[in-house]
């Protein structure tokens, strides 16, 4: 996929920045989400992804998460934990990247279904095709 190559090269050009300690987790999530995250889903309504694909799209939104979250460390046991993917999603609230693609294939939809009658993506969408 072209579009994770992008959002990789983007990553590794900020990734200082999200390995930094002066920068606060907030800060560092929202530059995830406002920098990378839009360069990896440009024109994700139309993609029809496998499931390796939507694996690979996992595996890098869950390598982002980790740089930013780091490992925490258990006070019952005073060491440090790796975290897992349920521990990840359970420091920020945003959904994982399949769950965003798939949100916005259904935004694009119903944007295509409000579209009039002469549009060529409302034809297709509703299986109207005529002529050629």
């Amino acid at each position: 996929m072209n579009r994770l190559k992008s959002g990789n090269a983007c990553y590794f050009s900020v990734q200082n920045l999200l390995s930094s300690i002066l920068l606060s987790k907030n800060l560092k999530f929202k530059i995830y989400r406002t920098i990378i995250l839009p360069l990896v889903l440009c024109g994700c309504e139309t993609w029809s992804l496998t499931l390796m694909e939507e694996g690979r799209l996992t595996l890098f939104g869950n390598r982002v998460s980790r740089n930013i979250f780091w490992p925490k460390r258990d006070e019952v046991r005073g060491k440090w934990r790796k975290l897992h993917n349920e521990g990840l999603h359970d420091l920020y609230s945003s959904p994982n990247i399949v769950c965003v693609i798939k949100l916005n294939r259904i935004r694009w939809a119903g944007n295509v279904a409000r579209m009039g009658e002469g549009r060529g993506l409302y034809r297709i969408l509703m299986g109207k095709l005529e002529g050629k």
